[in-house]
């Protein structure tokens, strides 16, 4: 049993500094022998020596060559018992970042899995410089975590790295040092909890507050000192005691002691505004047993020997933590009135305590090392729940808050229980709304109310531990309210709630977007008919991941997209394509020299009925945004490449055309023999207001059928107010039967006013 505690308690000391990489690499190779079942090292050594070539020439802060670090991370590695691909990647995890190796070279020598392994760790710590801090770290996190679900390897390599990291903090910068140590408070160390590393997690934590908090560390090592030797035979007195007593129940186990870690003991200080005097478990005795049979039989023990204080004890085994960590905890009073905390676990738990789930890795001497299904699985359903934010989040700094909020080193969990009796671990301070979305998105979105142990509470009721929950649904529910926003604790809940006004407000954000880019169009002198064709649609849907128009629209609309960034790819596209067409400048020139040569102008005509002045046999079409018909007002513009469009004069992107294009214009109007009284029909465009009746668009749909004019499209809309909207496209022959037929609307009952569309 010695030998079975020995191996759990293998330290992750750092080597001695300036140690001979060769003594380091002999220590490597002892470690793996420790617990691989392979004698063939063989590809370890070749990437010791092809590490050892390509940083020969470098060398670290402190001076020492570089190579000590990967081989001090990779030994790292191997106190945890990963497999050979996890230790080769180890020491290679800075050749391609910091020398001229490549990926493909490494994979022809390793293997492909290597290589991915390493390009994962490298893509971690490339960052755009050019970007503020927190984006910075932000975008570092969301590399992070889309590594993590390609391969857990990935996450476990660069916490040892950062690790020996923290280990030679000293010969950086000041201001480095806190950098440094404040990234390992707010990110990796939570990161090694979370993967329930505690050997990694405990010594990050030191580490960082070392740097973070130096009095505050220099004041706790001073004071701890001082007593140690008191605490130490007060430790041996208790080891002693409890020894004896488990073996009177025949409960075979190991007993021993140690002093908690710095970090842990002024978090306790803080958060309970306590002097170190005034801590409990200030230090530990830990009885690790075989079976959990054992674990309950030797808690039974020790409640008889010592009184436990009440409301210390907490059962882990029965409800482990989220990180799977097991473990029977309780403060007793010794005999002399000092307290201190015993934790009772077996062999298995405390692996599982030590090494988290790299205790769990599922060795295949050919195999890839991928986690297994099961327990190890359940280990990573938060790595699933953060991926799904990150998906939904555009915004760097939103997705950071909200990740720091989930990973905070000082939040605590709060179980309840569903119906079923499932348990539920929450952040402590949630509400019933944040019960209800960690069932089901549709559960909170439709519930009403709630039941706590059979009795109805509010719905921001705050839950306490053994709570047991039911969530009060209805289909008539309008959704989540605002307010819920500031009394849900979880960051899941909180994303699920602006999800859903963001879905749910979609059609008014698609209006609110369009109005946003023609409000832009307008500002810089735009056309937007010019750019709205698919080819330029398609890049910025390709550009920034949308699936169709209305979502790009959407994301205007609410603030995810600015509407400069949509026009400017489309008029970057277009202008591209342009370059590759024939220019019509020379189109202009023969513009301006016939109408400056010629005394009476040439009169071009087209199959439109339209005159052109000043130009012969040019393509003529008719802008869709003003819909021109005999009898209007006209006037052409000379597009770019397409000939010349045919407006109304009173068009409003004719209006704001700027100066600069107003030299395309061109005098055009109808040809006499193609007036209004001929049989040609053109399209046109009229909005109807009115208040909204039954039999409205009936008595609507009557005038057009009466005068045979073709109905091309409509539609109709009706807000809160009651007022209708109804839009209609149609033919007509020229102005003096539109006129006609928008009078005879005029007098339906309801109709509040009749516009032409004017672009």
């Amino acid at each position: 049993m010695e030998e079975k505690l020995k191996s759990i308690e293998v330290e992750l000391e750092a080597p001695a500094d300036f140690t001979s990489p060769d003594v380091l690499y002999e220590d490597l190779v002892k470690s793996i022998r420790k617990y691989h079942p392979s004698d063939d090292l063989g590809m370890v050594e070749k990437a010791y020596q092809i590490a050892r070539d390509a940083h020969k020439d470098q060398k670290r802060k402190s001076g020492e060559p570089y190579i000590i670090h990967p081989l001090c991370v990779a030994i790292i590695l191997a106190d945890l018992e990963l497999d050979k691909e996890s230790i080769i990647a180890g020491i290679l995890h800075d050749v391609v970042e910091d020398t001229v190796l490549t990926e493909e070279e490494l994979a022809a020598v390793f293997g492909k899995e290597v290589a991915l392994l390493v390009d994962g760790v490298t893509k971690l710590t490339q960052l755009s410089w050019s970007a503020d801090k927190v984006e910075m770290q932000a975008e570092n996190l969301r590399k992070m975590f889309l590594a993590m679900a390609k391969d857990i390897r990935v996450i476990l390599i660069k916490l040892a790295d950062r690790l020996h990291n923290m280990r030679t903090l000293q010969y950086m910068k000041p201001e480095k040092q806190k950098e440094k140590a404040r990234e390992t408070i707010e990110i990796y160390a939570p990161l090694a909890d979370r993967l329930g590393i505690s050997k990694i997690k405990i010594e990050l934590d030191d580490l960082a507050l070392k740097y973070l908090e130096p009095d505050v560390y220099n004041d706790l090592q001073e004071k701890i000192s001082l007593t140690s030797e008191a605490r130490q035979n007060f430790i041996d007195e208790i080891i002693q005691e409890i020894s004896t007593h488990m073996k009177h129940a025949e409960i075979e186990c190991e007993v021993s002691g140690r002093v908690k870690h710095f970090f842990s003991i002024y978090k306790k200080m803080v958060n309970q505004n306590k002097t170190l005097d005034q801590i409990y478990d200030i230090f530990a005795v830990r009885i690790i047993v075989d079976t959990v049979k054992d674990c309950y039989a030797a808690l039974g023990v020790i409640h008889e020997m010592y009184k436990p204080i009440p409301g210390r004890f907490k059962d882990y085994i029965a409800m482990p933590k989220p990180n799977m960590y097991q473990s029977l905890h309780t403060t007793l009073i010794g005999n002399n009135g000092q307290p201190f905390e015993i934790q009772i676990r077996t062999f298995e738990m405390h692996r599982t305590a030590e090494y988290g789930i790299a205790a769990h890795w599922k060795y295949k001497e050919s195999g890839s090392g991928h986690i297994a299904a099961g327990d190890e699985a359940k280990k990573l359903s938060w790595l699933r729940q953060i991926l799904e934010w990150q998906q939904d989040m555009s915004d760097n700094k939103e997705f950071l808050s909200m990740l720091k909020s989930d990973l905070d080193m000082f939040s605590d969990n709060v179980y309840c229980f569903t119906p079923n009796g499932d348990v539920k671990a929450l952040p402590s301070g949630s509400t019933a709304i944040d019960f209800a979305y960690a069932i089901h998105t549709a559960v909170g979105n439709k519930m009403v109310g709630a039941r706590v142990n059979g009795k109805l509470v509010n719905i921001n009721y705050v839950i306490q531990n053994g709570d047991r929950i039911e969530i009060m649904t209805s289909q008539n529910s309008k959704g989540p309210s605002r307010d819920w926003l500031n009394q849900v604790k979880s960051s899941q809940a909180k994303n699920k709630i602006n999800s859903w006004f963001k879905q749910e407000r979609k059609a008014d954000n698609i209006v609110k977007g369009r109005e946003l880019i023609d409000r832009y169009c307008k500002a810089k002198g735009i056309n937007f008919a010019d750019i709205s064709k698919p080819e330029y649609m398609d890049k910025v849907l390709k550009r920034y991941a949308f699936q169709d128009w209305d979502s790009v629209l959407a994301s205007v609309g609410h603030g995810g997209l600015k509407e400069g960034q949509v026009i400017n790819k489309m008029v970057e596209e277009r202008e591209k394509k342009l370059k590759r067409e024939v220019t019509d400048a020379t189109i202009l020139d023969t513009i301006g020299d016939n109408n400056r040569a010629a005394v009476v102008p040439m009169r071009g005509k087209s199959k439109s009925g339209i005159v052109v002045k000043g130009i012969h046999d040019l393509a003529v079409r008719f802008s869709k945004c003003c819909n021109p018909v005999p009898g209007d007002e006209i006037v052409g513009f000379v597009t770019r490449g397409r000939g010349v469009t045919i407006h109304r004069t009173d068009c409003i992107n004719v209006l704001n055309l700027p100066e600069m294009e107003r030299n395309r214009l061109i005098d055009a109007e109808w040809q006499a023999e193609e007036d209004e009284k001929g049989t040609a029909t053109y399209a046109t465009e009229i909005s109807i207001y009115a208040n909204n009746r039954i039999g409205m668009y009936v008595d609507i749909a009557r005038i057009f059928t009466e005068r045979e004019i073709d109905v091309t499209n409509m539609n109709a809309r009706t807000n809160k107010q009651g007022k209708a909207t109804i839009t209609m496209s149609f033919d007509i022959h020229g102005t003096e039967e539109l006129n006609t037929l928008m009078a005879k609307i005029r007098q339906i009952d309801g109709v509040l006013d009749i516009e032409r569309t004017t672009g």
